[in-house]
């Protein structure tokens, strides 16, 4: 079992900036893929952004330029740093650890950008 501990989530203004925490109990080294997905309301879960054990990085067409997904190591902890945030970025995000064949989720953290 993984857990993981997000933080981060709040309310800002458009054109802010947030950044998110994903703290993990499995070192980062026997990790596959961690990653950021979110949902908003009346909306499907979608992926927002990955990076790989190689380090490699992937994100959603939507915030591209204005999120970085990044990993601490020593901390075991992934971030999300959000800038530029737009109202439709408002959403519950979901820490995403995957393992092999077995995914884990956070409890998710609410993100709130008003215009």
């Amino acid at each position: 079992q993984v857990q993981l501990v997000e933080s981060g989530g709040g309310l800002v203004q458009a054109g802010g900036s947030l950044r998110l925490s994903c703290a993990t109990s499995r070192s980062i080294f026997s990790i596959d893929t961690m990653g950021w997905y979110r949902q908003a309301p009346g909306n499907e879960r979608e992926l927002v952004a990955r990076i790989t054990g190689f380090g490699n990085t992937d994100y959603a067409d939507s915030v591209k330029g204005r999120f970085t997904i990044s990993r601490d190591s020593a901390k075991n902890t992934v971030y999300l740093q959000m800038n530029s945030l737009k109202p439709d970025d408002t959403a519950v995000y979901y820490c995403n650890v995957r393992i092999s064949i077995s995914n884990y989720w956070g409890k998710g953290t609410l993100v709130t950008v008003s215009s």
